[in-house]
C-alpha cells in the first residue's frame, strides 16, 4: 500500500469508510435501544470535522427490513443536521448518472440536486438486513434516496447477468472508479462468479489512471461449500475492497497475495450479537486517496458500548471441581461471580477514559459444563446484576462440547440431521429446510417441488413476511408440472405420472439458474398477491382500519387464518379505535385497547403465539401436508378429460387440506421465529424447539 502524506491538498479525496451500523437494533431495549443512532451521530460528526469529501457506507445502515418510524425519523434528523449545509462540494462525477442510478426517479447524486443544499454526500449499498423487497422491490435506503439525503448505488436486479458500473469521480488529478455491490444471497452470487456471468465495466478512456474502489456486502470467511465470496473470485484490477457483513473490525487494509488488492473490513460499529469477533474495538476509516496512493486513517468509536467475553471450560480445573462433590454446583456459580466481576472491573477502568462510553458494560460468559457437571440458575445469577450491566438475561451461557454423546431416549438424530453450530454461527432456514431432506425417510420426501425452492420460499416466509411464499411457489411448480404433463400426452396411471414427475425434478434441480427464476417469479406473485390484498383492506376499511399493520382482538371461535393473514405487515400492539367499536375489513377480529387477554403484544419484529386448530405441528409435519397436496392436485388437473368424478374427487381432497396448508403457514411462523430467538440465548436447544415442540 502506497502512502500519502498527511497535508491535504485538492487532488485528495478524504473519505469516511463505515459498515454495518444497524440503526434501530434493540430500540425497544430501555438500556440499549439508543446506542445504534447515539453511534451514528459520532459518525457523522467525525465526517462534519474531518471535512470529508463524501461518507461511503458498506450496508445494512438498518438493522430491519422494515424499520420502524422512529428509526426512520432519528436517521433522516441525523442526515441532515451533519450532511446539510453551504460547504461546497469538490468533487465532480464523470460517468453517466442515470446508469449508476437508473432505478431512482431522480438518476443523479443528491448534491446535484438545484433544490437541496448538501455539504456532504452520503454513498451506500444495501446490506442483507436492508435489502429491498415487496412487489415494488423497495428498501428503506430508496426512502433516503427520494428524500434526497443519500446516493443508493450497487443495486442489480438481474439473476443472468450482473454489469457493475462504476461512478467515475474526479477531484483535481485524482480520479476514482467508485464500484458497489449490494447483498445478493451468496450462493447465487458464487454460483454467478462461477459461471463468469459478474463483470466489471471499465472506464473506456486512460484505465490504468484510475483508483478501483469496490463495496461489497457478502460473507467473507467460509460458512459452507458455496456459502461465502472468495477473494480471488473479484478482478485483481481493483485496488481497495471495503468488504461489509462481517462484524470484526480489521479495518487496516490486508494485502491479497494473490490478487495484490488490498481489503478492508470496517466491522460493525456495534455489538449484535455475543461472540468474540463483536468484542474486537470498533473503529470506522478516514481514507485518504491521491492518484493511485493511499492511507486509511484509524477512527476510534467513542460511544461504543463496551463488550467483553470470556471462555470457561470446567473440566480444565479438577482441583477446583469435582463433579461428585455435592456442593461442586455452588463452587461453580462463586466461580462464575469472580470472573464476572474482574470483567466488569476491566470495563469500568476502560469508561473512566471514556467520559462519552456508556456507563453499563456487556458482559458474557460462556461456560463448558460437559464432563457430569450440573448447570445453575441462570435467572437467578443474572438478578445479582440487574443494575450493573447492559445484558443481565444474557450475561452466561451454558453449553456442552460438541463432541459430547447425543441424549439417549430421543428418536431423531439430531447429530446427523445438522450439527449443532457454535456460538455466534448463523444457520439459515433453507439450510435447515435443505438438510431436513435430504435425511428424512422415503415417505416425506419431496415429490413435485426441490429442497432449493421450497428453502428459499420458507426463508422469504420468515425474514421478509411474504406469507403467500410457499403457497406461491407450490401453485407455480403445480401449473408448470401440468403443462409438462399435457405436453407429454401421459397417460392417467399413477405409476406413469408418478415416473413423469419424477424426471421432470430431476431435470429443474440440474438447471439451477431455471431454478433460479421459477423462484423469482413464484416470490413476484406472492409480493403482488400482499399488495392486492392490501389495497382491498385499505378500501373497504374505515378511518380506523387504516392502518393495516395493527391487530386487535380474535374471537376464539373465528377462523385464525382469516385474521391473521390479511393486512400487510405484522402485529403492532394496538388498535386506534374506541372500546368495542368493529373492523370493516374481512374477519370479526375486534380493535380496542386491552379489551381481552388475546390482545396483541407491542414489538416491531414480534409474533404473538397463535393457538392452531388441531394438534401442534413441527417442521416435519407441516412439509408432510404439502406432499399429498401436491401430488393429489397435479394429477388431478391430467385426470380431467378422461374421468370428470374421478377430479372431482380427488380435487375435494386437496381442497380439504388448504385449511391445514393454512394453519400450517402460521405454525411454521411462530415455530420458526421461535427458534431464532432461542438461538440467541442458548443455541444448544435449537433443535428441541423445531422438533419437539409442544
Amino acid at each position: 500500500m502506497s502512502a500519502i502524506s498527511s497535508q491535504d491538498g485538492e487532488d485528495t479525496f478524504k473519505i469516511l469508510v463505515a459498515t454495518d451500523i444497524h440503526l434501530g437494533y434493540l430500540e425497544k431495549d430501555p438500556v440499549r435501544g439508543n446506542d445504534t443512532f447515539v453511534t451514528f451521530n459520532e459518525i457523522l460528526d467525525h465526517a462534519q470535522k474531518n471535512e470529508v469529501d463524501f461518507v461511503l457506507l458498506g450496508g445494512d445502515l438498518f438493522h430491519d427490513n422494515k424499520p420502524s418510524r422512529k428509526t426512520v425519523h432519528s436517521c433522516l434528523e441525523s442526515l441532515r443536521k451533519y450532511c446539510m449545509g453551504d460547504r461546497p462540494v469538490q468533487f465532480e462525477i464523470l460517468s453517466d448518472q442515470a446508469v449508476n442510478f437508473h432505478y431512482s426517479r431522480f438518476p443523479w447524486v443528491n448534491y446535484q440536486d438545484e433544490n437541496l443544499n448538501i455539504s456532504i454526500p452520503v454513498f451506500s449499498i444495501h446490506g442483507n438486513h436492508d435489502d429491498p423487497t415487496g412487489a415494488d422491490a423497495l428498501c428503506a435506503l430508496d426512502i433516503l434516496s427520494c428524500a434526497g439525503l443519500l446516493n443508493h448505488f450497487g443495486r442489480s436486479t438481474s439473476v443472468e447477468k450482473i454489469d457493475i458500473s462504476p461512478i467515475l469521480l474526479r477531484k483535481g488529478r485524482t480520479k476514482i472508479a467508485l464500484y458497489g455491490l449490494g447483498a445478493i444471497p451468496d450462493e447465487r452470487l458464487y454460483r454467478m462468479f462461477v459461471n463468469k456471468q459478474v463483470t466489471m465495466l471499465r472506464p473506456k478512456e486512460d484505465e490504468d489512471s484510475w483508483f478501483n474502489l469496490f463495496v461489497i456486502h457478502q460473507n467473507r470467511s467460509k460458512h459452507g461449500a458455496t456459502n461465502y465470496i472468495p477473494e480471488q473470485f473479484l478482478d485483481d484490477f481493483i485496488n481497495l475492497v471495503v468488504w461489509g457483513h462481517e462484524h470484526e473490525c480489521k479495518i487496516a487494509p490486508f494485502q491479497n497475495e494473490q490478487q495484490r488488492f488490498y481489503i478492508s473490513q470496517p466491522g460493525s460499529s456495534v455489538v449484535t450479537s455475543l461472540s468474540p469477533g463483536e468484542a474486537v474495538k470498533k473503529h470506522i476509516g478516514l481514507l485518504h486517496v491521491k492518484g493511485k496512493k493511499m492511507k486509511m486513517e484509524k477512527i476510534a468509536l467513542e460511544t461504543v458500548r463496551t463488550f467483553h467475553i470470556e471462555d470457561i471450560v470446567l473440566a480444565d480445573h479438577p482441583d477446583l471441581f469435582n463433579p461428585d462433590n455435592p456442593n461442586v454446583t455452588q463452587a461453580i456459580q462463586a466461580f462464575c461471580m469472580e470472573k464476572v466481576e474482574l470483567m466488569l472491573d476491566t470495563a469500568e477502568r476502560e469508561r473512566l477514559g471514556n467520559p462519552r462510553q456508556p456507563e453499563k458494560p456487556i458482559i458474557r460468559l460462556r461456560v463448558d459444563y460437559a464432563g457430569g457437571f450440573e448447570p445453575f440458575s441462570v435467572h437467578r445469577f443474572s438478578q445479582k446484576y440487574m443494575h450493573r450491566v447492559a445484558n443481565p438475561k444474557d450475561i452466561i451461557h451454558f453449553f456442552r462440547h460438541r463432541e459430547q454423546k447425543e441424549k439417549k431416549g430421543i428418536d431423531l438424530n439430531f447429530g446427523k440431521l445438522v450439527s449443532r453450530p457454535a456460538e455466534g454461527m448463523t444457520l439459515r432456514v433453507e439450510d435447515l429446510v435443505k438438510q431436513y431432506f435430504q435425511t428424512a425417510e422415503k415417505k416425506v420426501q419431496l415429490s413435485l417441488l426441490t429442497e432449493r425452492g421450497m428453502g428459499e420460499a420458507v426463508q422469504e416466509f420468515v425474514d421478509k413476511e411474504e406469507k403467500d411464499a410457499i403457497e406461491e411457489l407450490v401453485k407455480f411448480q403445480l401449473e408448470k408440472t401440468q403443462r409438462f404433463l399435457k405436453e407429454r400426452r401421459t397417460d392417467a396411471e399413477e405409476e406413469k405420472i408418478d415416473e413423469e414427475v419424477r424426471k421432470f425434478r430431476e431435470s429443474r434441480k440440474k438447471n439451477t439458474e431455471e431454478e433460479d427464476k421459477e423462484v423469482r417469479e413464484a416470490m413476484i406473485r406472492a409480493r403482488a398477491n400482499r399488495s392486492e390484498n392490501g389495497v382491498l383492506v385499505a378500501d373497504s376499511s374505515d378511518e380506523e382500519s387504516m392502518d393495516v399493520e395493527m391487530m386487535g382482538t380474535s374471537d376464539p371461535s373465528d377462523g385464525l387464518s382469516s385474521t391473521l393473514s390479511r393486512g400487510r405487515g405484522r402485529a403492532r400492539g394496538r388498535g386506534r379505535g374506541a372500546r368495542g367499536q368493529n373492523s370493516t375489513a374481512r374477519g370479526s377480529s375486534r380493535r380496542g385497547r386491552g379489551t381481552t387477554s388475546q390482545e396483541s403484544a407491542s414489538g416491531s419484529r414480534s409474533y404473538k403465539p397463535v393457538s392452531v386448530r388441531g394438534k401442534n405441528m413441527s417442521i416435519m409435519d407441516g412439509c408432510q401436508l404439502y406432499l399429498p397436496l401436491v401430488k393429489e392436485a397435479h394429477k388431478a388437473k391430467h385426470l380431467e378429460e378422461l374421468n370428470m368424478t374421478q377430479m372431482r374427487m380427488i380435487h375435494s381432497r386437496a381442497l380439504q387440506r388448504q385449511e391445514e396448508l393454512s394453519d400450517f403457514q402460521l405454525t411454521m411462523q411462530e415455530r420458526l421465529w421461535k427458534f431464532v430467538k432461542k438461538m440467541e440465548s442458548s443455541l444448544q436447544d435449537f433443535l428441541y424447539v423445531i422438533f419437539l415442540c409442544k
